[in-house]
């Protein structure tokens, strides 16, 4: 790929893969990423941004002057945090933290939005463009701790990407439409009564109840979800029982809620309320509900994803644009902030052609470093189509 006809010069390319090793090689967990913030808070004073703030405990805001101070502002979002994963690729540059990783290349991420803020200070916007280094988007909070700090309520876009080794480096996924799942983590208790496991009459049998439990929690996306829908129930975690004569008082089921829209969503967690009540009723035990962690669905805005497609044919050629090709049942708290701002959220190629598709949250994972060049690039140009079709829409 020759880089210069994406506007990155070699020089920068380079210093944006050294950033990114950098980043790889000491990787810091959700709100904990002192040191990745203070390294990239460094390079973006180097930009001489109009300011930069401190947010979300270890996150970060620039802000890159655009041509107009008084265009629509727009917001370029890269997330920092690592997984708590052992990290087996074998890479010279591999983490030195025992038990972290960027499993999920949340270093890229930061890189090429480090250099999207460069060619925008080259290059700028019609407005001024917000560079969003957040923190805790493994843990789905996030997001959140930005929106909170009131720096972003006058931004009028918002846009994100992701390295997905599904694609090639080259090809990106700019589209409407629902991109990523809702996530709701539910926990189960089933309190029965306890009992010798010689008489289980004399019980009330929360492992007998906690089966049919289980069973019928499956049958909710098969017969209570229209089947047009995405949506997944998965039982993650049982803790039941500590020797096998005994009956146990209790059992705790923890596990994983999906789906694409906020009605379906809404569905799962009555369905499931539901089964759980009436089942645990039938088997004399008393069920108790809760859910926690949710982040909403990714659903892109029509606008924002054409700015986004225009921006990746501009950069990459029209042949570069691909669809994604399959329902994404993961999260990403990107969500919270389409909530409030029109936004797009990319999939961005991060294989070469001749390597095996890695999955992330892999302790193998890792990305062809060339995908910094084009997602800095293919960002940059969003925040510029959707500062000048914005501001023209103003005027």
């Amino acid at each position: 790929m020759i880089f210069n006809t994406l506007g990155v010069s070699p020089a920068l390319r380079e210093r944006l893969i050294a950033i990114r090793r950098d980043l790889h090689q000491h990787p810091e967990l959700a709100f904990a990423e002192t040191r990745t913030r203070d390294v990239l808070e460094r390079e973006l004073l180097r930009l001489s941004p109009v300011r930069i703030d401190r947010v979300a405990t270890t996150g970060l805001i620039a802000r890159i002057a655009g041509k107009d101070p008084h265009a629509p502002v727009v917001a370029l979002r890269g997330d920092i945090d690592a997984l708590p994963i052992r990290e087996a690729t074998g890479l010279p540059f591999a983490s030195h933290i025992d038990g972290a990783m960027h499993a999920c290349g949340h270093d890229v991420h930061a890189a090429w939005t480090l250099g999207a803020a460069t060619l925008l200070r080259e290059q700028p916007a019609e407005g001024d463009v917000l560079i969003v280094m957040q923190p805790g988007e493994e843990i789905g909070e996030g997001a959140r701790a930005v929106l909170q700090s009131g720096l972003l309520d006058d931004v009028q876009a918002i846009f994100g990407a992701h390295v997905d080794r599904r694609f090639v480096v080259g090809q990106v996924v700019a589209q409407a439409g629902p991109l990523a799942a809702s996530t709701d983590v539910f926990d189960i208790v089933l309190i029965g009564k306890g009992a010798h496991g010689a008489r289980p009459h004399e019980s009330a049998d929360p492992v007998v109840c906690m089966a049919s439990v289980i069973s019928a929690l499956q049958t909710i996306v098969a017969r209570r979800v229209n089947p047009a829908a995405p949506a997944v129930v998965t039982v993650g975690m049982i803790t039941a029982g500590s020797a096998p004569n005994i009956i146990p008082e209790q059992v705790e089921l923890r596990g994983t809620l999906r789906a694409t829209d906020e009605v379906t969503r809404a569905l799962l967690q009555d369905e499931l309320r539901q089964i759980c009540t009436h089942i645990a009723a039938a088997h004399r035990v008393t069920a108790r509900v809760t859910f926690s962690g949710g982040v909403p669905p990714v659903v892109n805005g029509v606008h924002a994803a054409a700015w986004a497609a225009e921006a990746a044919a501009h950069v990459l050629g029209a042949d570069a644009v691909v669809r994604l090709g399959y329902t994404n049942m993961a999260g990403e708290d990107f969500a919270f902030y389409q909530e409030r701002i029109p936004g797009c959220f990319l999939r961005v190629g991060a294989r070469n052609a001749d390597e095996e598709v890695i999955a992330a949250h892999s302790p193998r994972f890792d990305v062809a470093e060339d995908a910094i060049a084009v997602g800095a690039a293919v960002l940059a140009e969003c925040a510029r189509r959707a500062s000048s079709s914005l501001n023209a829409g103003a005027r």
